[in-house]
């Protein structure tokens, strides 16, 4: 009877231990299974920038001088070309007129050596009638040859000025040309004293005041020119892979859930760069890749220029 019972409560230890571990391998294999399956993402956030499509730019002047005017204000919508500054020129303008006074002068000159042409001419034909009556008289022996060769010199001698009047209009034509180049480029330097629009857009920022001095290529502002507005972000290279053209985005501040506006991605850069946009430090050595991506916004009018958002790619079940 005690041999029957300690075999039966060994088989019972047994069928325990085997359940037990039937349990933990199909637990082991629950864990692999969902370890092996891929991770889905459905969307991909970046923090962004909000800019124009064309970036901002700097405004600068060509020319230095004394700011005399500045003809616009901060948020003022503008044209190509339209004057935003002006600076003082008075030199450049003296330049101009200065010029300007020789071309009369010099058209005068043109003028009177082309009468002298026609004088010259006149003569000519003259001389050579006087040849043609020459020649006649000196056949019949009424005059000498003397006086016949006389008749051809002043013929050969009026053909020679005429060709050295024909060079001084040539001369006095080529120094009326330079006369109009100085005009143009004086005219060129004057107008470099006016600050123009380069495209159209909307002046962000004015950093000068009337009465200072402008140094040449110094920046005065800043400049949004007209089209799209994007939100400019960088995606880390773990996700990059997953944004395509044309996939849809929201807008939302920094720590926030409310959403200000949307968008559709417009650009993927096709290469993985080093941060640039929100890099802590210049020379930062992590050693994270990050791909570009331009969204263009729907309604720009709820975003403000340079504003730091967020992001949120919608990449579906990738």
């Amino acid at each position: 009877m005690y041999k029957y019972l300690s075999f039966l409560c060994l088989c019972v230890a047994l069928l325990g231990c085997s359940e037990e571990g039937a349990k933990q391998t199909a637990d082991g294999q629950a864990s692999a299974d969902s370890l092996a399956q891929p991770m889905r993402v459905t969307e991909v956030m970046g923090i962004a920038i909000i800019e124009p499509n064309d970036r901002i730019v700097n405004l600068a002047a060509e020319q230095s001088g004394y700011i005399r005017s500045i003809q616009v204000k901060i948020g003022e919508v503008v044209k190509k070309n339209q004057v935003l500054l002006v600076l003082d020129g008075a030199v450049e303008a003296a330049q101009v007129a200065q010029a300007s006074s020789k071309t009369a002068t010099q058209q005068d000159v043109v003028s009177a050596a082309r009468e002298n042409l026609r004088l010259l001419e006149v003569k000519l034909n003259k001389a050579k009638a006087d040849l043609q009556r020459n020649e006649t008289l000196f056949a019949g022996k009424a005059i000498t040859q003397q006086e016949l060769d006389d008749s051809r010199a002043i013929i050969a001698d009026l053909n020679q000025q005429m060709r050295v009047q024909e060079a001084t209009i040539r001369q006095q034509q080529t120094r009326l040309g330079e006369i109009r180049a100085d005009i143009s480029y004086y005219q060129t330097l004057a107008d470099k004293k006016l600050v123009r629009s380069p495209i159209d857009g909307t002046v962000l920022s004015i950093d000068a005041r009337i009465g200072e001095f402008l140094d040449a290529q110094s920046t005065i502002g800043e400049f949004a020119p007209a089209g799209p507005v994007v939100a400019l972000t960088e995606i880390d290279e773990m996700f990059a892979s997953r944004i395509k053209l044309g996939q849809r985005a929201i807008i939302r501040a920094q720590g926030s859930t409310d959403i200000i506006t949307s968008g559709v991605v417009v650009l993927a850069s096709p290469y993985l760069r080093k941060k640039s946009l929100f890099a802590d430090k210049a020379g930062d050595l992590e050693d994270r890749r990050v791909r570009e991506v331009r969204v263009q916004i729907d309604d720009p009018s709820k975003v403000l220029l340079g504003a730091r958002v967020e992001c949120v790619i919608q990449v579906g079940n990738q």
